[in-house]
């Protein structure tokens, strides 16, 4: 029988090679050899950190490099075969990790290490003890029989409805098209948009022009239209997505699918005697409760309010009219170009991705010493796709990262990092880190190459500072390397301090280049570029606390007699905290993927509150210089390199000498305190 490339425990993943019928055979044949070693673990009389928890790191590490590629794939490259084998997975996986979670054997072997060796272990070999010891008790490890058994199921229950859910979107956005035959609809918007759409419209026999739901051009659309009846075509078909509104109204409805997450989750919490799933969530986040993050999110939106409430009345007195929503964003990019002279699509001409990525790089080279070098004797999973080599500065791989930029069908939209491989150093032996950079930028068009906005080269920037925390870590245990262990709430402190850079005069002359001349950006333009970072921020910043708001009260208020109660939780939200009010049909939560499909229940706030972590540490920076090395070298150390072998915000006071300030956000963004 042929190897099963799943089951290859070195090197890169073998991409070419994986069919969706290897999937569920290797994670079966995996969980079974590793049920087995921890049925042997949990028997030693005497448990040791080197007899026990290095073995189980090992396991962590291997399971995680077998099913990362096929997460990934279901995520990029999305097929009947495959999503079918991942979902068959989802069970199984679950099913072990709660037995290896809620093992009580396990669990007294942690404690029996921590108690018996603790002296003698280093702060990081505590940092895994005390990291897994908290997660036997989240796992419910104290549960009786019963009980336990309970929140196994719900676990299971759990990452089935989360795939689900994330199907829903994907198949919503890929049903959904529109045919266009009269060409003054599209005056306004990017040609190279429009010459993707003519090129569909040709391959299905169709005149004119056939466009597709994916991000970019529904961004160009809503953004540079000068149409505001299809302006509110796709707007409405966006917002739309798996819902019961719409043009796919009940197809892909994800109505029922949430109900049964907030339920389970209601459950799962109450379980293991937290009040509500909110507070189960804050259990191993900075924020300590629901009352502080709540209290955060309603002072960033009391000290935003004012400044979004003008620069609402300036857009709508700039339009000549009330605005609906699919005319905000169309007016406000009007204004923001007649203010400083400069637009998104402007900007695309000086922003082609080679020319981004090599200035992207310069950055990372300049702050931590570490050089980015394609490699091309890689197995690739798409034409598009790309992979590096991070060098440290006597030219050793450190490191690697896949970078898939474009945008295509059956693809997740969005932007992500994802950890391929994570690091490894057990023993002799040291397994080097490799991520994923996904983004969903407009692709190349005959001999041009990418041309980004500038919003597309912030979140190029965003996940590469997501993948610098995962690829320039120091720590040697999977459980706390890179990303892991690490405060869902500060997590997002690496990436969002990563988009400073992207602003910088020095940074952006680098990496722009007209795509016909090679000039970079002139200063005037990018004088005006970087005024435009605080235009609207008040409106942006409410935007975010709707959101985290609405997530936070979701789980934290769920009453079981009443189930979620959705949009009347989103609807009480709007009216505390926006000044922009969406149409009745608007269902934003049918696909927000974030909260019900990924990893931030009850943590959307965390994207505010990183997002004060970054600003204050960029401020650290500025004081000095942005590219300081003493400084880079102590923020690389002191947070960086930590990965989640000490706690968030010992690392923040270590490189900051003291505890964030909010203060650093307001200016930032030109919102008084």
């Amino acid at each position: 029988m042929t190897h099963n490339p799943l089951l290859t425990a070195e090197g890169l993943p073998r991409f070419s090679d994986i069919r969706p019928e290897h999937v569920e055979t290797a994670i079966r044949e995996l969980l079974d050899t590793q049920r087995r070693q921890i049925a042997t673990i949990e028997a030693l009389s005497n448990p040791t950190f080197a007899t026990v928890v290095e073995p189980l790191e090992e396991m962590r590490h291997r399971l995680g490099r077998t099913f990362s590629p096929v997460t990934h794939l279901n995520g990029v490259l999305n097929s009947e075969p495959l999503r079918a084998a991942y979902n068959a997975c989802l069970p199984l996986l679950s099913a072990y990790g709660t037995d290896l979670a809620q093992s009580e054997p396990l669990y007294h072997a942690y404690q029996h290490i921590l108690e018996n060796e603790g002296a003698h272990l280093d702060a990081t070999q505590r940092e895994v003890l005390n990291h897994a010891l908290r997660d036997f008790r989240l796992a419910g490890v104290h549960l009786s029989g019963e009980r336990k058994a309970r929140f196994k199921t719900i676990m299971m229950e759990l990452s089935n409805l989360a795939a689900k859910f994330e199907e829903n979107v994907l198949d919503a956005t890929n049903d959904w098209s529109h045919h266009v035959t009269d060409e003054t609809q599209l005056k306004g918007m990017n040609g190279g948009i429009v010459a993707q759409a003519a090129q569909r419209a040709k391959d299905k026999g169709m005149p004119g022009w056939l466009f597709g739901l994916d991000q970019p051009t529904y961004v160009a659309v809503v953004t540079d239209c000068e149409s505001a009846t299809l302006r509110r075509t796709f707007y409405e078909a966006w917002v739309t997505r798996a819902s019961d509104q719409g043009p796919s109204a009940g197809r892909f409805d994800n109505g029922p699918v949430m109900e049964e997450i907030l339920k389970l989750r209601h459950e799962a919490a109450q379980l293991l005697e937290f009040q509500n799933f909110a507070e189960y969530a804050l259990a191993d986040r900075m924020a300590s409760s629901v009352t502080e993050v709540s209290a955060f999110l309603m002072d960033l939106a009391h000290k935003a309010r004012r400044a979004a409430e003008a620069e609402l009345v300036e857009v709508e007195r700039f339009a000549g009219r009330k605005l609906d929503a699919w005319d905000v964003t169309f007016y406000s990019e009007r204004l923001q170009q007649q203010r400083y002279s400069i637009s998104q699509e402007e900007l695309r001409e000086y922003l082609p991705l080679p020319r981004v990525l090599a200035g992207l790089f310069e950055v990372a080279v300049q702050l931590y010493g570490v050089t980015v070098r394609e490699r091309s004797d890689v197995q690739l999973y798409h034409p598009d796709v790309r992979f590096y080599d991070v060098l440290d500065s006597a030219g050793q791989a450190v490191a690697g990262f896949y970078l898939d930029a474009y945008a295509r069908a059956h693809k997740r939209s969005g932007a992500w990092m994802d950890d391929c491989i994570g690091r490894k150093q057990l023993g002799s032996t040291t397994t080097l880190p490799v991520a994923y950079l996904v983004c969903n930028s407009l692709p190349p068009e005959g001999d041009r190459p990418a041309l980004l906005t500038h919003d597309d080269v912030v979140t190029l920037f965003h996940e590469f500072g997501h993948g610098l925390h995962h690829m320039l870590t120091t720590v040697g245990y999977p459980s706390l390397a890179g990303i892991s262990g690490v405060a869902w709430d500060a997590v997002e402190l690496p990436s969002q301090f990563m988009e400073n850079y992207a602003w910088l005069p020095e940074v952006l002359a680098h990496m722009s280049g007209h795509v016909k001349t090679g000039a970079p950006l002139p200063a005037d333009m990018q004088r005006q570029l970087i005024a435009t970072r605080s235009f609207q921020a008040g409106l942006q910043t409410l935007r975010q606390v709707e959101f985290a708001l609405f997530d936070l009260r979701l789980h934290a208020g769920y009453d079981p007699t009443h189930g979620g109660r959705v949009y009347s939780v989103l609807q009480q939200v709007r009216k505390e905290v926006s000044v922009l009010q969406p149409p009745e049909w608007n269902r934003f939560p049918h696909n927000f993927g974030h909260i019900f499909a990924g990893g931030y229940a009850a943590g959307y706030y965390s994207y505010k509150w990183a997002e004060v972590l970054a600003a204050d540490a960029f401020a650290a920076f500025t004081e000095q210089g942005v590219f300081d090395r003493a400084v880079a070298k102590r923020f690389l150390e002191q947070v960086l390199a930590r990965g989640g072998s000490r706690d968030a915000l010992t690392n923040f006071v270590e490189f900051r000498g003291r505890k964030p300030q909010v203060d650093a956000l307001l200016k930032l963004y030109g919102i008084a305190a």
